[in-house]
């Protein structure tokens, strides 16, 4: 397969992926008109940390009411009361449907039973292997906490029953929903980040603004393209470096990234590293040849569970998942540092900068 055969892609942390934007003005020294039109526009940039993470919103266009950066941000927070699993809030929803998992059903908001559709819809498609109902194994390792340590062989086993996502009772008349088993728990943190970052996109797209990243946490949205009409440059984190050094770009206009990885969270323990994604029918981090999964398309909480997803399918299920999703391409990094990349992905999106790494491109 050759670059030239490969279709044209159709478009769609800090930590996972590091961004890099590039933007940068052509001017002409002999064309007074070409200086006019390249006036450079400065970005402006907000940060906050929320969701347990740096969410950061740049903004190239000109004239903006930054009214719209705290709007965006009391959005996003408003999405974290209600999700959050790690902290009670009067909003919290989640935590009423997990503190009544085996009792009732739980009235739910539109937004948040939206939510368990699609964690319940990615179940389907990878036959389990995401599932929302990963909580309580989630909690025994602890991972990207103080207390992350490896649990006991016989709590996992305990535990893993309480795993699926097809014990979740969904009642789409009433918006209600029941988890089946008392001990089962809802766990949103592969899902509810991609959401909150659509959601910011839809605050800045009505107050009219056509080019921006938004960067929650890793989860980059663009909307629109640079203000000069070329595409947004992004860094992927070379997974065996330290944090900001690139393997390679990706470029994106009204898309989404997202990746992960083993190299985000972890803990080590006796020599060996224990990674955040785990696999929900073992109750252990997955070992596979992966490192590093990178999922682009149009709708970033399809990104986030993607990039999960298709991490704990493996490269060939993985890859074959993606082929069948409509405006979908991945980009997988193995352990040996090879780069194998979905049927979408052509040169001029996807650029390798380390010459360590070997563009592969069969399977």
């Amino acid at each position: 397969m050759s670059w030239n055969s490969l279709k044209f892609l159709k478009l769609k942390p800090f930590g996972l992926i590091f961004f890099i934007i590039f933007f940068s003005s052509m001017i002409s020294a002999c064309s007074p008109l070409s200086i006019r039109e390249s006036k450079e526009i400065k970005p402006v940039t907000k940060t906050n940390f929320i969701m347990g993470s740096l969410v950061k919103i740049t903004v190239y266009d000109e004239d903006i009411d930054e009214s719209v950066f705290n709007r965006v941000f009391n959005r996003i927070q408003e999405i974290e009361n209600k999700m959050t699993i790690n902290k009670v809030t009067p909003q919290g929803e989640i935590i009423r449907l997990n503190n009544s998992a085996g009792h009732d059903f739980v009235e739910l908001s539109g937004e948040t039973f939206f939510i368990l559709e699609k964690g319940k819809y990615y179940g389907e498609i990878t036959q389990g292997k995401f599932d929302i109902t990963i909580g309580p194994i989630v909690k025994l390792w602890n991972i990207d906490t103080e207390n992350a340590a490896i649990p006991d062989g016989e709590e996992i086993i305990q535990k893993l029953p309480l795993v699926d996502y097809r014990k979740l009772e969904l009642d789409q008349e009433q918006k209600k929903a029941k988890l089946s088993e008392e001990g089962m728990m809802v766990d949103l943190g592969a899902i509810a980040k991609g959401y909150a970052a659509d959601e910011a996109a839809k605050i800045l797209i009505d107050a009219g603004i056509k080019h921006a990243i938004i960067n929650l946490g890793g989860n980059i949205l663009t909307i629109g393209s640079k203000p000069d009409g070329s595409l947004f440059r992004l860094g992927l984190q070379d997974p065996f470096q330290e944090r900001n050094i690139n393997m390679a770009v990706v470029r994106l206009n009204n898309q989404s990234l997202v990746s992960s990885g083993t190299y985000e969270k972890f803990f080590e323990a006796n020599g060996k590293k224990y990674h955040h994604i785990i696999d929900p029918k073992t109750g252990y981090p997955v070992e596979n040849e992966l490192v590093s999964v990178s999922i682009i398309t149009e709708k970033s909480i399809d990104a986030d569970a993607l990039s999960t997803s298709v991490f704990l399918l493996g490269l060939e299920k993985g890859m074959d998942l993606v082929e069948k999703l409509p405006n979908t391409e991945a980009v997988f990094v193995t352990s040996a540092k090879k780069v194998f990349v979905s049927s979408g992905i052509n040169k001029d999106i996807f650029e390798l900068v380390n010459e360590d790494y070997q563009l592969e491109l069969k399977r």
